[in-house]
């Protein structure tokens, strides 16, 4: 029956104008699915990463860097809609700080880096159908950001699977739930599907500094580029010392057969490994999702494997529709990025400060972000506040009230309070805050059962 499933979701995929790369890469990971891989990585198969360079260790070469940053571009994430928000566009429109969007703070960022270090420094989005329309548009009004490459490239998609049959599933519905992404992994297809690496390659580009356009911590650091292109590195993921807020998240390990570094994700993980996952002092380095692309490191490796990179398999079981559980049950096939890192020989890791890793998943994130914790530098880059030593204050906001963008606005009417000497921030119920409020140290709100509790202008919550 499966056999059948792959023809089906072949089909659907050229009927739909699917690159031909992208279906073999669909068909590699449709028979693991169909063979019974579970993409599940087991505590067993891998151990803690000891001590890593560091950016602090790298060395400071101005002439280097200035050379190493004509070959190279930003590349950032941008197919992401903010559906866990309510958003129904792409989540980098969103305003970010002072009134202005994560794309524009982006754009920003990337025309400084140009003037500073005289560079062409190409700012190339991979987007989705569904972002590109309004991103191209926005990208528009930034005086002088056109550079010698396209400015996007597609993401792209596949049908999910019905998990008793491994048949694409049909959902006359909304026939759009039909489809999904394959992972932000789908990057090195997209990029050969179309046709970005080549030109990248015809230009004279050579790195690329990729990151998630809700990071906006994630800014090209010159010594980085200089010490991986003059040290041969074809892969480099940035990782951060993971906290509290990442125990949920994915970590680096080592497998214990053949050494590699690789990416272990939470969708990875056996639900008896759980604890160990969670475990931040004996797994203590999350993904950043700050990458660095040796390009023609990655074209070598895509033309030896026929476009399929072989990245480790995450099988994510779903709804067909999200927000009814009662629609059937879906596969959708998907891979990480950052597991790339097992696929390069001398692939690296670097541990970078926190205020590197900045990403707007939740609106306790965003929060934050908008937040006196976060300042927005002359340069664009955004930076946490020197008080607060390098750590970002810890906020949890009740979901049934908070989640939903247009619910959270509705609760911070006159702007975010000060978090800069705020510790932690626990909001339970519906709370809606004035005007001027400043939180210090570790504080938790509750609301009355079925009440709202309002937060008067300028109060000082503490403890």
């Amino acid at each position: 029956m499966s056999a059948d499933g792959l023809r089906a979701s072949v089909e659907k995929m050229r009927g739909d104008g699917v690159a031909e790369a992208a279906i073999r890469a669909f068909s590699h990971y449709y028979r693991q699915l169909e063979a019974g891989e579970t993409g599940l990585l087991p505590e067993d198969a891998i151990e803690p990463v000891g001590e890593l360079p560091t950016l602090a260790e790298l060395p400071h070469d101005e002439a280097a860097e200035r050379e190493a940053l004509q070959r190279t571009i930003v590349l950032r994430l941008n197919g992401g809609l903010g559906t866990s928000m309510g958003l129904s566009r792409a989540k980098s429109l969103l305003p970010a700080k002072q009134g202005l969007s994560f794309l524009d703070i982006i754009a920003r960022q990337v025309l400084a880096l140009r003037a500073r270090h005289d560079a062409r420094l190409p700012l190339v989005l991979m987007d989705s159908f569904s972002t590109r329309e309004d991103t191209l548009a926005a990208l528009a009004a930034h005086a002088g950001l056109a550079a010698d490459v396209p400015a996007d490239f597609l993401q792209s998609k596949e049908p999910k699977l019905r998990v008793d049959d491994l048949t694409p599933v049909a959902w006359p519905q909304d026939p759009s739930l039909e489809w999904c992404p394959p992972g932000h992994g789908d990057l090195y297809t997209a990029l050969v599907t179309s046709g970005m690496l080549e030109q990248l390659l015809e230009r004279g580009y050579e790195h690329a500094f990729v990151a998630n356009s809700d990071n906006l911590g994630a800014v090209l650091e010159p010594r980085i580029l200089a010490w991986l292109r003059a040290e041969r590195i074809p892969f480099l993921m940035e990782v951060a010392q993971r906290t509290e807020a990442d125990r949920k998240g994915g970590h680096l390990a080592r497998l214990r057969d053949g050494g590699r570094l690789t990416l272990r994700e939470t969708a990875q993980t056996p639900p008896q490994d759980l604890t160990a996952l969670q475990d931040i002092a004996r797994h203590r380095f999350v993904n950043t999702n700050n990458l660095w692309l040796d390009l023609r490191a990655l074209d070598a490796a895509m033309r030896e494997r026929d476009d399929v990179l072989g990245l480790p398999l995450i099988r994510n079981r779903k709804t067909v529709d999200p927000t009814d559980k009662r629609s059937p049950a879906v596969y959708q096939i998907e891979t990480a990025m950052g597991a790339a890192i097992q696929v390069f020989e001398g692939a690296q890791a670097l541990q970078v400060p926190r205020t590197r890793f900045a990403p707007v998943k939740t609106t306790d994130d965003l929060l934050t972000l908008r937040s006196d914790a976060y300042l927005l530098g002359a340069d664009a880059t955004v930076a946490l506040a020197p008080e607060r030593a390098g750590r970002a204050p810890f906020v949890a906001l009740d979901s049934d009230y908070f989640k939903l963008l247009r619910d959270f606005d509705a609760r911070f009417p006159d702007g975010p309070p000060s978090l800069i000497d705020c510790e932690r921030l626990v909001v339970e119920g519906d709370v809606r805050f004035g005007a001027g409020v400043r939180v210090h140290g570790d504080v938790t709100l509750r609301s009355p059962n079925g009440g709202q509790l309002a937060i008067d202008a300028g109060s000082e919550l503490r403890g």
